[in-house]
């Protein structure tokens, strides 16, 4: 396991020029990565693309062209770890420290919105650092997107999923008035002058009984669900990246360099 990463500089990146917008996002898969390193790695990145835009304005006022920022897709696997984003409740981890070690689990707060969640090994998460001004700027479009990708991923494995009105990530059994709604994917993200960073958590071969030490997202009435669990055997992780990479591509309009 990788626990140390080197940001890619962005004239390794094969870039288009048209509007001074670069729509191309390079895809880096890490494995099963301790969230810490991610987490560090994300905000490298993070603080490399905003150097950018800084001095993009500073060539600006001399008449000079700006640098085309990069945009990329991390892919990775966490050992089991418990985040809370920052408008979380404590009290919604239902474990104390020593009860967190015999689980094996950590727990970190973090800058990203949204409530606590749990990730682990079968999960597959996803964290685009893209800078939106290479798409479209708007955060709430920006995780419909996200969400959109998710949802015609699943509809690959022939499972109908959706969205439920005033709760962000995406959902089985999401029709007003279903019997037993139940997340399958969960998403928080944080953005910093329009990059983002953080991103999604599709449940595939997840072991549901982590969830059962939070309140996830802080929502008590709903469950969680994974993919093994709607089809009734493991699916590749490798496999589940794959379908979903195209229709990534597809919703934000940009060619993924994989």
């Amino acid at each position: 396991m990788s626990t140390f990463f080197v940001a890619t500089t962005p004239d390794t990146l094969p870039a288009s020029l048209a509007g001074g917008q670069n729509r191309r996002v390079l895809v880096e898969r890490l494995g099963l990565t301790a969230y810490e390193a991610a987490w560090a790695y994300q905000e490298q990145l993070l603080a490399a693309t905003v150097a950018i835009k800084t001095q993009n304005r500073q060539t600006a006022e001399a008449n000079l062209p700006p640098a085309l920022t990069p945009n990329y897709l991390l892919l990775c696997q966490h050992p089991h770890v418990y985040t809370l984003g920052k408008s979380g409740k404590a009290e919604n981890l239902l474990l104390n420290e020593s009860e967190l070690a015999k689980h094996g689990a950590t727990f970190h707060r973090i800058n990203r919105g949204g409530d606590i969640t749990y990730h682990g090994p079968g999960q597959l998460v996803g964290y685009p650092i893209l800078d939106l001004d290479n798409f479209f700027t708007d955060i709430h479009r920006y995780l419909r997107v996200l969400e959109e990708a998710i949802i015609r991923t699943l509809a690959e494995y022939g499972l109908s999923a959706g969205r439920i009105a005033g709760l962000t990530g995406v959902w089985m059994d999401y029709e007003e008035n279903a019997p037993r709604p139940r997340k399958i994917c969960a998403m928080g993200v944080k953005c910093s002058r329009w990059v983002t960073m953080h991103g999604f958590a599709l449940n595939v071969n997840t072991d549901l009984t982590y969830f059962g030490h939070i309140v996830p997202c802080g929502i008590a009435d709903k469950a969680v669900t994974s993919l093994q669990q709607e089809l009734g055997y493991a699916v590749p992780i490798t496999e589940v990246e794959n379908r979903l990479l195209p229709h990534l591509a597809a919703v934000l309009e940009a060619e993924l360099l994989v």
